[in-house]
């Protein structure tokens, strides 16, 4: 019997066939990012008020600027110590009585009784056509801009778990390419119903298909490299999630109505249905269902792409990676090591999520430019991938995990007090705190993974992250609500939150160079475990120096 991690080598553990599947799996990020922030553009809120058709009327037929018609609109009010037209009341004024004509741009108003918009709403458009404005999603409306990213959550919140059992039970394959037919459809149809609940109703369905796509093509990618290359093959999965960040502008400054963009950002998920020609079932799951010729035709297909040979005595395979118990949620949380381990992974899930996607749909209500600002805030996300690569093994996990955490809290608590006239400084710190956080999100990945035990440790990191799905369902309303208040506020909450998880991922232990924990005793007793792994090390050692001392020269 020959595990199958050692035909694995033998096949080629990163060679060019894994490396042509694992590109076209890097595809499969770039449309996520448009779905997980598109609401940046496709929600976008411009400047508004309250429609008066009477006053429309006069001003196309005097040629007036909008901001003379704002003038005899709407009143002014205090925002932030600031007079501004409001963008929810109007003036009640009867025109038959008082009159209008082309002279009244002077006249003034500040006696004339308010009340809340009774006619729509003007929007200064600046070229883009969200559905905020098709819908007129503002004032007593603006929580249901909210909805539509938290409702988007809530998709990945059911879509993880259910598509990760479809996964599990039916195979990768098939459960990746259903899923992106339900993408396909999904997300055609939001950009197509002709009312907002619809489009809430599809979002849903769109979000329950996309995020568990994207995680069975993790899984599936990592399941058919080596281990070595499991962890670098991870991070450079999410990287092209920043690329997608960084091409969504691009797409948007030309695409300017949200339901053609909706569209573009679609199309991808249908065209991922050719993948069915291009990747092959996972010989792991395979093994998983005792179907061990399949997986073997599969491993030997490898490696005859790879230009390798499998050995002709190999006879069965097994994984020894598999499951070998049932594992329950109680597990997770009986013994006093692995309830911390949970818990402070919970929160790290929680808080990522949270100040990621809400320093990234802060860019559309900061009042710069929002393509440039996006652009900004998506390149400064690239070297994540690099600094963990490059971290992890020379440092460790835990101290740039923590550190990322607090310096992104700490970033979020400077950037809310330097005045906007300091734009580009304020720019500047701002996308370091953005950095700092994705840094943070991509290391409670793998970390998570290696605080748990082999039996549990799926199960560990699906309820861990299910806490990563409540984030983006909290962050929409935490950042708009809040932002109605005082702009920065939400800096402050997010600032709070990493810093505090930051210091809870200090009292998680070191894994760098550790070796995966197979038991719940390996966590609860670590130095027992270490003191095991090192004297394997030594046993090792000294029996390889044994078997070269022992060899006789070979006389011919």
């Amino acid at each position: 019997m020959t595990a199958f991690d050692e035909i694995l080598k033998e096949a080629g553990a990163f060679g060019y066939c894994q490396k042509r599947i694992f590109a076209l799996f890097c595809l499969v990020s770039l449309p996520f990012a448009g779905v997980y922030v598109g609401i940046v553009f496709q929600g976008f809120t411009p400047d508004h008020w309250c429609r008066d058709p009477e006053v429309v009327e006069r001003r196309q037929a005097c040629g007036w600027s909008p901001a003379d018609s704002r003038r005899l609109t709407t009143p002014l009010i205090n925002s932030s110590g600031l007079l501004q037209p409001s963008s929810c009341e109007q003036y009640e004024v009867d025109w038959n009585t008082t009159g209008l004509s082309c002279d009244s741009q002077e006249l003034d108003l500040s006696g004339a009784p308010v009340t809340t918009c009774k006619d729509g709403w003007e929007y200064d458009y600046e070229g883009r056509q969200s559905f905020v404005t098709e819908f007129d999603l503002v004032c007593s409306d603006g929580w249901l801009v909210d909805m539509y990213q938290a409702i988007l959550n809530v998709g990945f919140l059911v879509g993880t778990i259910t598509i990760g059992y479809l996964a599990d039970r039916f195979g990768r394959k098939i459960t990746f390419l259903m899923a992106n037919l339900l993408n396909g459809i999904a997300g055609i149809l939001v950009a197509v119903v002709p009312n907002y609940i619809s489009v809430l109703v599809f979002r849903t369905i769109s979000g329950f298909g996309v995020k568990g796509s994207w995680i069975v093509a993790y899984v599936l990618i990592t399941e058919i490299v080596g281990v070595e290359y499991r962890r670098t093959v991870g991070i450079i999965y999410q990287m092209f999630f920043s690329v997608g960040v960084i091409v969504l502008p691009l797409l948007a400054y030309f695409i300017t109505d949200w339901r053609w963009l909706q569209v573009v950002i679609t199309a991808p998920y249908i065209l991922f249905l050719s993948y069915y020609w291009f990747i092959p079932e996972s010989p792991r799951w395979l093994l998983s269902q005792g179907n061990s010729s399949r997986a073997m035709e599969i491993t030997a297909a490898i490696a005859k792409q790879n230009k390798k040979k499998l050995p002709k005595n190999i006879k069965t395979i097994t994984d020894d990676n598999a499951d070998s118990c049932a594992a329950s949620f109680l597990d997770l949380i009986k013994t006093p090591n692995m309830r911390k381990h949970t818990f402070i992974l919970m929160f790290n899930w929680f808080t990522s999520a949270v100040v990621y996607q809400g320093l990234i749909m802060r860019v559309g209500i900061a009042g710069g430019n929002v393509y440039i600002d996006f652009l900004i805030s998506g390149l400064v996300e690239l070297p994540a991938a690099f600094i963990i690569l490059f971290t992890i093994e020379r440092i460790g996990r835990r101290l740039p995990f923590a550190t990322a955490n607090i310096v992104a809290g700490a970033f979020c608590f400077i950037t809310a007090f330097i005045p906007d006239s300091m734009f580009w400084f304020k720019t500047a710190v701002a996308c370091i705190g953005r950095l700092s956080i994705t840094v943070a999100f991509e290391m409670v990945v793998f970390v998570n993974t290696e605080l748990y035990p082999t039996f549990v440790r799926n199960l560990g990191v699906s309820v861990c992250s299910t806490l990563c799905d409540v984030g983006g369902i909290v962050s929409p309303f935490l950042l708009y609500r809040l932002a109605v208040i005082w702009l920065e506020l939400p800096l402050i909450i997010f600032g709070t939150l990493a810093i505090v998880a930051g210091g809870l991922v200090l009292l998680l232990p070191e894994t760098r160079g550790v070796p995966l924990p197979e038991t719940i005793d390996d966590i609860e007793f670590p130095e027992r475990n270490n003191k095991e792994h090192l004297t394997t090390q030594t046993m090792n050692k000294l029996l390889q120096s044994d078997l070269t001392d022992n060899k006789e020269p070979i006389t011919v």
